[in-house]
């Protein structure tokens, strides 16, 4: 009897201990979680906020002056947003499927075992990571060598490859056992449907994880259009938001306004609520595979 009560006390303080670190553990998390959110919150609301106000009295959480004027000034000119947004949108979806099947099947090939040579090329990709050729060599062959200026094609291509997520990937294909590719070979299946119809349905938490990471960096690349890209009609939308950005003049029906006629503030922060939306949106579908990607990926291996 007292070993009982006093298993029954151990299990009462262990239950009680367990429910006052959950407790803990949501109040730090939602607090870090609010803390993540304010700088959202303050850019909606200064977005809808009067631009002299917001001068003079600076930020809050809540609008001051509420006005869409900012928004209004911004789509004016709304064939320059949708314009930005196609090329955006263009570039973002066909270099993400361009990008993860040809780090997938660089990851794949440089996991298998009976690949020769992949210590070779695995060192050969690591040490681009550590040095590059630097930013004028890079302009020359992309201008002069692959001819990609002023073409969409600028801004896809030099961005495909990524040696940190062919290893991510690699590492995530080693940790399914070889047996399998074994057994299908066996079965007569060529290297291609193996890794098609059975490692690329295994690897959907990497896919999802290198396809995050690739598309965000498709979406905020604007360096690359600053360099490449001098046709206004082939600007993408965050090159679009660093020229509202770096100057409060924009162009509306090919005829330049004045800085002061501008609500520069709010249309900075207007601008980066339009081009932040679709993420935020895109990101709660791979989130479930989004973590296990992530650590399976960076941890096996």
């Amino acid at each position: 009897m007292m070993s009982q009560a006093a298993a029954s006390k151990t299990k009462i303080k262990t239950e009680k201990t367990a429910i006052l670190f959950y407790t803990i553990g949501f109040v730090v998390i939602g607090l870090l979680a609010l803390a993540c959110l304010l700088p959202f919150i303050l850019v909606i609301s200064g977005s809808l906020s009067n631009n002299a106000i917001i001068s003079a009295e600076g930020y809050s959480l809540w609008p001051k002056g509420f006005t869409t004027y900012a928004y209004q000034t911004i789509f004016e000119n709304a064939k320059t947003i949708i314009n930005a947004y196609t090329i955006t949108v263009l570039v973002t979806v066909v270099g993400t499927v361009i990008g993860v099947v040809t780090i997938a099947m660089t990851g794949f090939v440089l996991s298998r075992p009976d690949f020769q040579y992949r210590y070779g090329y695995s060192f050969f990709l690591y040490f681009t990571t550590l040095f590059s050729g630097g930013l004028i060599p890079w302009y020359i062959i992309n201008t002069q060598v692959l001819h990609l200026k002023n073409s969409i094609w600028a801004l896809i291509l030099p961005s495909v490859m990524n040696a940190f997520f062919i290893f991510l990937f690699k590492n995530f294909m080693r940790a399914i056992p070889h047996d399998l590719v074994e057994s299908a070979r066996i079965d007569g299946a060529s290297d291609f449907r193996i890794f098609s119809q059975i490692m690329m349905p295994l690897a959907k938490p990497a896919i999802a994880t290198i396809a995050l990471f690739t598309a965000l960096h498709y979406w905020n690349d604007w360096f690359t259009a600053s360099l490449l890209i001098t046709e206004e009609d082939k600007h993408p939308l965050q090159f679009l938001l660093f020229r509202i950005l770096s100057s409060a003049s924009v162009v509306v029906d090919t005829s330049v306004i004045r800085e002061e006629a501008l609500p520069s503030e709010t249309m900075k922060l207007a601008m980066a609520v339009i081009t932040t939306g679709p993420v935020l949106l895109f990101y709660p579908f791979a989130q479930k595979y989004f973590v296990t990607g992530l650590t399976i990926g960076g941890v096996k291996g």
